[in-house]
Formats: C-alpha cells, structure tokens, sequence
C-alpha cells in the first residue's frame, strides 16, 4: 500500500522535520528511497532544496527498531525505554485524517458545501478512492461531514492491492467511472489516485475536465474560497508540460505566472518565498499554498465551492471560460515500456535536430493547417527564489502561433522508458471542437519529427490522455 505520510503531515503544524521511507504497491523490492520531509511538509524526494539539504546535515543518527510494538488504536504518546538498546523515546499516534480535516474547514465554506451537497437542491456527486489511503478522508469529510450520501463515494477501503485497480486517475484508469457518469444521473465525479494527492474532474455525462484547465477555472474562480479572500492571491504557477490554459488567466488578473520544471518541489520553493498561492501539473496535480504537495481532495473541494457559487454545471462552467478566454487544446501521448537505448537515442538525435539554427523558421504542413517554428530548445529554469539552474527539463518545439510540442523522456529503469509527448494549440473561436481532431495535425507533425513510431517499433501510445 502507498504510505500515506502526506496526509500525515495536512494540516499538522510540525516543530521538527521528518524522515520517512517510501514504499509503493505493497512490495519491499526497489523501495530503499528516502523521503525527507521539512517542517513545512515539502517533500525533497528526487533532489534536495537547499535548506533541506543544510537541515539534513544536522541529523546525528537514526536507529532500526523492527520489533517495535506500538498500540495504533490510542490516540497519544507511548513511550519506550528498550533495555538501554536505544535512548527512551516517544511514539505520538494523531488522527490525521481530523487535522487534515480542520484543515479544510479553516480554508472552505464547509456550510456553503454541506448546502451544496445535501441541502433541499444538492447536487449529486461520485467520487473514487481506488482503495487507496484518501478513501478515509473522502468518507470522513465529504460523507460524515458534508453530508453526501455513502454510495457517493466508492472503493474508499484501503486495500493493499489496490484492489486490482491501477490507482491512477485519469480516462484510462479510472474508465468505470467515466462509464458511471455516462447516463447523467451524477452532476460531479473525481477520482484521486492512491495517496490522493492527484486527482480527476467529471462533469454531468462524463464531461472530462483536463488538469490544465481545471487549475485555470480555480485560478479564474479563486475567490470562490473563502481562503483566497483572506490571504490574496500572490501568484500562478504551472510546469512547462502543462498547458498555457493558466496563463491566460494570470494576464488577465495581472498575476504573476511562473513557469516551472516538472515537480512540485519548484512550486514549494515559490511558496516558501512567499510568491505562489496555486499550481497545477498536467500529471493531474493541483494545489494551493496550504501544504507543499499536491492535493488531490482540496482540488475537489475547490471546485465544489466554485459549484456552490455559480449554480452551474461543471460544462457550462468550462464552456464560460473558454467563450471568455479561448481554448487550449491539450492532450498527452504516452509511449510506455520502451526500449531504453531506443528512446535515448531518439531523444538525443531529436535535440541535435532542433538545435540546428536551420529547424528554426522551418514549416511543416498538414492538411490545411501550416505551422512554422518559431522557438526550439532543452527547456531551462532559473529559480527566481535561489538562482538555482535546471537544466534538461524537456525538448520544446514552439510554433508562431504558440502551439507547442513538448518531449520528454521518463522511467529509464528495469521495466524500460518512458517517452511522452505533449501537445498544446490555442484557439480563440473553435472552441467547442473535438480534442483529438483539433490537435491530429500537431500530432502528426510531433511523430514525423521524432520518428517515434519508425524507431521504437510502436504503431500507438500506450495512453492518451
């Protein structure tokens, strides 16, 4: 089962910072990684920031004790003194679930959503858990304390198989859900993934929301929470591979829009900074300045309070922003468990190509579409916080009219790489178009560059999304 050490740190103000070992899908095997965590809860998984890395040099020692019995059932400190084997020290057992709770109450109008969601015209909502840790707090806070009824939340036991299901949160994964929505009988649906730190937005008929977007309607709406109206909002920030749905949005408030490497700790540091109050990944990632992970449950009551406000379907609410803004067709091409010399050859030869002063001005037609490059290279980051420099972060092919092919190349491990493909085109006037048509131009251009299906042997992703 995935440890649930993010919701362990919601909401808890903690004097001292954390170690934790990361363990995924109930198996011992490659899960010798370390996750440190700071006192604000930012994860320094996959690189050290540098505070972390400072406060990481003041820990003395660290002692195994695997025989340890500790009472889970009892809320409190138990202390133990183990025949001069260790020094005495204290195990504190919380109820994370009711800190992360009060949380939640401290930043929504708990009210205006118990209205929503079990008053005189609630609306109807199904959310899935994937029988991962969230499915606690999905019960407790939106079932016990919010009022919606049990069957609104679904597969809510941790399990730890995950009861079969891949907890992932997206179109593919989560397809029973979708199924769930087709014949309109539920308003809102949200799958989360197994920790609950990612999340899925459905509308009325299975009405997809891509993560783009959604952190572009909270953005739009933030005021919506309660939150947001005490503490202001101090700026936007999104990942390269996310599509630019948020940036509109930051021009037309005159906020700040920062424009970040994939992960969250680049959005952590901005917030420690005091410059960053919400961001969103195309990975399904959304979050607020609350905590410095993702937030797969806030994000769901993010968009409930926005329900709550505007009285409208989640569709008409999207439609409304796009009407007002454009749109920016998105979608993601997943090429999975490819040959690792392949992808890195692919990728190599691909960057030696759009780094030819030549590929720049260059035009590639299809049908009676014609885009010409505008802007290529190896996307960059300079953290405005630290100066720090990241370099690496994926192959960026920008087109004058700001579409936007995006590669990148992940998990090069035993089970071989992964290679996505993101593609990103604005519309100001077809806006009601299907996705996949409106970009199949793109995607064309997008394999006829890389030569992705010639050199590794596929005839399709393994995903879109």
């Amino acid at each position: 089962m995935e440890t649930g050490e993010e919701e362990a740190c919601r909401g808890i103000s903690q004097e001292k910072n954390s170690v934790t070992r990361e363990v995924n899908k109930a198996t011992f095997r490659h899960s010798d990684e370390i996750k440190y965590y700071s006192s604000s809860c930012r994860s320094s998984k996959g690189g050290c920031h540098k505070q972390d890395l400072s406060d990481s040099r003041t820990i003395e020692e660290f002692a195994i004790c695997p025989g340890l019995q500790v009472d889970l059932t009892s809320l409190g400190k138990q202390m133990f003194d183990l025949e001069n084997k260790f020094k005495p020290f204290s195990v504190e057992i919380v109820d994370s679930v009711e800190s992360y709770a009060n949380l939640l109450r401290n930043i929504f109008d708990f009210s205006a959503l118990k209205e929503l969601l079990s008053g005189e015209d609630h609306i109807k909502i199904r959310l899935d858990a994937m029988h991962g840790v969230v499915g606690l707090y999905v019960r407790r806070i939106l079932c016990e304390e919010l009022g919606c009824p049990a069957h609104s939340a679904i597969n809510c036991v941790p399990l730890e198989d995950f009861g079969g299901l891949h907890p992932d949160p997206n179109l593919t994964h989560a397809a029973d859900l979708v199924d769930s929505m087709r014949d309109g009988q539920y308003d809102f649906a949200a799958a989360f993934d197994g920790d609950g730190d990612r999340n899925m937005i459905l509308g009325k008929h299975g009405f997809f929301v891509t993560p783009s977007d959604s952190v572009a309607v909270i953005a739009d709406n933030i005021f919506c929470i309660p939150y947001f109206q005490q503490t202001g909002v101090r700026g936007f920030a999104r990942s390269m591979p996310t599509s630019a749905a948020l940036d509109r949005v930051a021009k037309a408030t005159q906020i700040e829009l920062y424009e970040t490497p994939t992960g969250w700790k680049f959005f952590g540091n901005l917030m420690d900074a005091g410059k960053l109050s919400l961001c969103g990944e195309e990975s399904f990632g959304t979050g607020g300045d609350h905590i410095r992970e993702k937030d797969g449950l806030w994000a769901v009551l993010a968009w409930l309070s926005i329900l709550a406000s505007r009285r409208q379907s989640v569709e008409d609410i999207l439609r409304e922003h796009w009407l007002k803004y454009g749109r920016n067709y998105y979608t993601r091409y997943d090429y999975e468990n490819i040959d690792i010399d392949a992808a890195c050859e692919m990728m190599e030869d691909l960057e030696i190509l759009i780094a030819d002063k030549s590929f720049v001005k260059q035009r590639f037609a299809v049908e009676d579409k014609i885009y010409q490059v505008e802007k290529a290279d190896n996307f960059e980051y300079t953290d405005p916080v630290d100066s720090s420099i990241s370099r690496n972060q994926g192959l960026r092919i920008i087109f004058s009219d700001g579409s936007r092919i995006i590669y990148r190349l992940s998990g090069t491990g035993s089970q071989g790489a992964t290679v996505r493909i993101y593609i990103d085109s604005y519309e100001k006037e077809q806006i009601f178009e299907d996705t996949q048509v409106m970009l199949a131009p793109l995607a064309t251009i997008a394999l006829k560059i890389s030569q992705l299906h010639h050199r590794t042997g596929r005839s399709g992703p393994s995903v879109i999304t």
